[in-house]
């Protein structure tokens, strides 16, 4: 079989969370920080764009909520979002992160060589903990 035969990008992820009231606020406010557009918003979901792909947020079944999320299981480890500087790690601690009383992880922003040379992020949780990260990285080799 051939490989590389069709080009494809990711088109969407879904995200299931549990609480529209207590976890839709927060993924709205750090979307709309990140510069991502809304579409198709009901009580229960809703689809956020950059312009790319796009995160379908839903919330999960009562009978599928099971044991809460943990990033060490099967399944989602974590959602990273690319920005242009370190500069912009830095102010999203300051304009993001800390108005909302949201401890990073890790000590706070700060670089990351054993990833990549120039590799510098934050880490943070929402409050099912599912880990997400703000990090300016070098172009690389699986970019396009």
């Amino acid at each position: 079989m051939e490989t590389g035969a069709v080009k494809a990008v990711i088109g969407h992820i879904g995200l299931n969370l549990e609480d529209p009231a207590l976890d839709f606020p927060f993924w709205k406010e750090l979307l709309a920080w990140l510069g991502f557009r809304f579409a198709d918003e009901t009580a229960t979901h809703f689809d956020a764009s950059d312009g790319h792909g796009y995160l379908c947020v839903s919330v999960a079944s009562p009978e599928q909520r099971g044991d809460g999320f943990h990033r060490r299981r099967i399944g989602l480890s974590h959602l990273a979002f690319r920005v242009e500087r370190p500069e912009d790690v830095d102010r999203f601690v300051r304009e993001f992160l800390e108005p909302r009383d949201i401890t990073p992880l890790y000590g706070g922003a700060r670089a990351y060589p054993e990833y990549s040379p120039g590799y510098y992020a934050v880490f943070f949780e929402d409050r099912l903990r599912i880990k997400l990260e703000v990090v300016c990285e070098p172009a690389s080799t699986l970019a396009p």
